[in-house]
């Protein structure tokens, strides 16, 4: 699938959910948290989504790999100051719902993380440069590439389970 803005890539979207959630932990009362931690809390949330953004309005591959790795990073960074704040909500008395909510929060950044690494992943494996490389030949190349593969697939799906080409595929995953 090809999307044709940032804002409706899947990951975007988590990662706008994951700044919405942050927003509430900061507006909620019960959040006790020094204003530098929750600046850093703030801006570390917000980094995921502006650099998918960036990232995606970029030319090249190598440019959008680079705000996905850094989007990666910033959802690491909202995950380790949950976790401190979960490790020190464990020796305080907080409520449960403030609990839950940071745990959810945390789950969020996770859930970013993954999506961010399974599209950096597909990326490197990629033939195609970017957006500022893409003619029509290479276009034209990369589907014929994957049609080629899709084919190679169905043929090994069809051959008898016990042949050693279809096993083989079967444990590199391919089908």
């Amino acid at each position: 699938m090809t999307y044709k803005s940032f804002e409706d890539l899947p990951v975007w979207q988590k990662a706008a959910e994951l700044y919405e959630l942050t927003e509430a932990l900061l507006a909620n009362d019960a959040f006790k948290a020094t204003r530098g931690f929750r600046d850093q809390l703030d801006r570390a949330a917000l980094s995921v989504s502006n650099n998918i953004a960036e990232g995606f309005e970029r030319g090249t591959t190598n440019e959008l790999l680079a705000f996905l790795y850094i989007a990666r990073g910033s959802a690491g960074e909202v995950r380790s100051l949950l976790t401190l704040k979960l490790r020190r909500a464990e020796k305080s008395r907080w409520p449960a719902d403030l609990k839950s909510e940071i745990s959810n929060l945390k789950s969020t950044a996770e859930s970013c993380s993954r999506q961010l690494r399974g599209w950096a992943d597909s990326l490197q494996n990629s033939d195609i440069k970017g957006q500022r490389h893409l003619t029509e030949r290479t276009r034209r190349a990369a589907e014929q590439k994957k049609r080629a593969t899709e084919f190679e697939k169905t043929l090994l799906r069809h051959l008898p389970a016990w042949h050693p080409k279809r096993k083989e595929a079967e444990e590199q995953g391919l089908i």
